[in-house]
């Protein structure tokens, strides 16, 4: 279980540390946008894709066992 945990780390920040490699001007205008959003709609957001992250791992874990 924990293999799988540092494993997901690893991929997020991979895929975070090729956003800010790859295009730091477009985050910037990303980070610019989302600030726009208020509070409470970012905060429903962020609980929306947690609970899609939860759903996905279940998913997966139930499909290719695990």
């Amino acid at each position: 279980m924990i293999e799988a945990v540092l494993l997901g780390l690893a991929m997020a920040l991979v895929i975070e540390g090729l956003v800010l490699a790859l295009a730091p001007r477009r985050l910037e205008d990303l980070i610019a946008m989302i600030s726009q959003i208020p509070f409470e709609t970012r905060r429903m957001i962020g609980l929306i894709c947690v609970g899609l992250g939860v759903v996905g791992v279940g998913f997966v874990r139930a499909v290719f066992g695990g």
